[in-house]
């Protein structure tokens, strides 16, 4: 598989593979965790100290890392099961996203969602590149030139930051690999709560009655419908 694929495909491809593989099955333990199955080794608590996953996918990420900077540029073998490795350790890390940004163990908590929209768009990201999108987008113009290409660029990071300023944050972020996706989020409503809205809806106007509208009718049964595609694969949240 390795010698039908150029290297930096091979190594996102392998990226890719750790990091779903290895999100499923952490998955798949944390869910027979909860349910309390007896067979099922459960938690690792030396010392009755719980040791979260995200410490081994920290060391799988260094381990990857560091040996992906090693390894010699004609050892492909080691090279893509570094990009494994890095897989692997993204995946206990992202898993756990959530807990790190709220510094609690927020895993099956509303806030702990964070963490599988972490995985879900680190999946999607490295799916993109492996398919062949090129950061910031328009592969016809990187050859016309490092003045035209370096504009356009400007002009889609621009618009992946306007939409990420208004709460668009798949839109802006997949927009970086995607062409017109920034442009679209940077153009339509901001959501409330978004610091575009913030800024510049001052309450009871229009602007800012129409996107509750739009959040109401369109983006929260989206929002449903995602979570409930989520949590069939990496299992139920608690309400809060």
């Amino acid at each position: 598989m390795v010698s039908t694929l150029h290297l930096p495909q091979s190594r996102l491809l392998f990226f890719l593979l750790g990091l779903v593989l290895t999100f499923v099955l952490i998955r798949i333990s944390v869910r027979l965790i909860r349910a309390k199955v007896r067979w099922w080794p459960g938690n690792i608590k030396p010392g009755g100290t719980h040791i979260h996953h995200v410490v081994f996918g920290t060391v799988f990420m260094l381990l990857g890392g560091v040996l992906g900077l090693a390894a010699p540029d004609d050892e492909h073998g080691l090279r893509v099961s570094a990009a494994a490795l890095l897989g692997i350790g993204a995946a206990l890390v992202l898993d756990e996203f959530a807990l790190i940004l709220h510094l609690r163990d927020v895993y099956w908590s509303k806030d702990g969602r964070l963490s599988v929209d972490a995985v879900f768009l680190a999946i999607g990201l490295t799916g993109l590149l492996l398919l062949g999108a090129r950061p910031l987008g328009y592969d016809e113009l990187y050859d016309e030139g490092v003045g035209l290409r370096l504009v356009v660029i400007m002009i889609n990071l621009a618009f992946a930051i306007v939409a990420l300023l208004k709460g668009k944050v798949w839109t802006g972020l997949l927009g970086l690999l995607v062409p017109v996706l920034p442009e679209i989020g940077a153009l339509r409503l901001a959501r409330p709560g978004s610091p575009w809205a913030r800024w510049r809806y001052t309450e009871g106007s229009r602007k800012l009655r129409r996107a509750y509208r739009r959040e109401a009718k369109i983006r929260q049964p989206l929002i449903r419908a995602k979570i409930r595609f989520q949590e069939f694969i990496s299992g139920r949240h608690d309400d809060d």
